[in-house]
């Protein structure tokens, strides 16, 4: 008979061994919910959850009769109600060091994707096309300014590759008090009036919902690209669409929409507009480092043992 029992409320890696092998040595038993509706009835007489997209709200908390903790396998938080679960004694923890070179490449490669123009290189290519009369104006790294936009871990190593190549760097976070790297820390205002890449790398809470929104985009230098990795809801869609159907925008790679995935013709025929479906995180190194740590923190709660990542409610 299994001493305690962890449900995964939405399995999205391959496999789940990683974590069934750590809680079946441990004395306990793993269940995988087969959709959200089927997660909201195990969670019930779960002693912890593991979750990655479906929203832990306060109605789900509420059900839960045994639950210790809630680890989510990846870095935000901003699907679970965490004073819900403070409230009910539920601890939470994400993992916020699995992908951070995963992010910082992707974010880097569609950086220079944008820069160099390769998408534009690629259809004129494939529409029998050569040269570049075609291409439009391209500028060396080193003329730039990289503004990010959040300065977390992922932030900081963008930051070091885009130095290394040559560009210069801005910092906005408001929750540091000084920027990695003796780095300039600026004002949001300063960012974006001097950023020809606004770089977004800040976790969406209430304040961030939306900020990269049609007045953001409009303090930017005219011809200014945007990369988004972070999460959807901080970069408002459609006025982006606006901005580079305008020229206002001279490009925008984005690993992170909203609403994901983008409705049917939502982004058809925007130009310049290069979209990768919320695929930054991945390698397989990357996920199982997120199954195991997730795992390892569920295990640690039942235990009583101290966390690595607990997430204290947001005041």
């Amino acid at each position: 008979m299994p001493r305690f029992r962890v449900v995964v409320t939405d399995q999205v890696f391959p496999d789940v061994a990683v974590e069934r092998e750590l809680v079946e040595a441990a004395g306990g038993e793993l269940v995988v919910a087969r959709d959200p509706v089927d997660a909201r009835r195990l969670v019930r007489d779960a002693d912890a959850v593991l979750n990655t997209y479906v929203p832990v709200d306060r109605e789900l908390i509420d059900t839960m009769k045994r639950a210790r903790i809630v680890a989510r396998y990846g870095i935000g938080v901003d699907n679970v109600d965490l004073a819900a679960a403070r409230a009910a004694g539920i601890a939470v923890t994400n993992v916020p060091d699995y992908c951070v070179e995963e992010v910082a490449t992707h974010t880097v490669a569609l950086m220079l994707m944008l820069l160099r123009r390769i998408p534009a290189g690629q259809e004129l290519v494939r529409a029998g096309g050569w040269g570049v009369g075609g291409l439009g104006e391209v500028h060396r790294l080193s003329a730039l300014t990289v503004g990010l936009l959040g300065a977390g871990r992922i932030g900081d190593r963008v930051a070091t590759a885009v130095e290394a190549l040559g560009g210069r760097v801005l910092v906005h976070d408001p929750y540091l008090p000084q920027a990695p790297g003796g780095r300039r820390l600026v004002d949001l205002p300063e960012l974006l009036a001097s950023a020809n890449v606004l770089s977004v790398h800040c976790p969406l809470t209430p304040e961030t919902r939306n900020l990269v929104d049609a007045g953001a985009l409009a303090a930017l230098p005219a011809g200014a690209y945007l990369v988004n990795t972070s999460r959807g809801p901080i970069v408002n869609l459609a006025d982006v669409v606006v901005a580079l159907r305008s020229g206002r925008l001279a490009g925008a790679a984005l690993d992170v929409l909203d609403p994901e995935p983008p409705g049917a013709g939502l982004i058809a025929g925007v130009p310049n507009l290069v979209v990768t479906p919320h695929s930054a995180f991945l390698s397989v190194e990357a996920m199982r480092e997120s199954q195991q740590k997730a795992a390892t923190q569920v295990l640690k709660a039942l235990r009583g043992d101290p966390l690595d990542y607990q997430i204290e409610e947001r005041s």
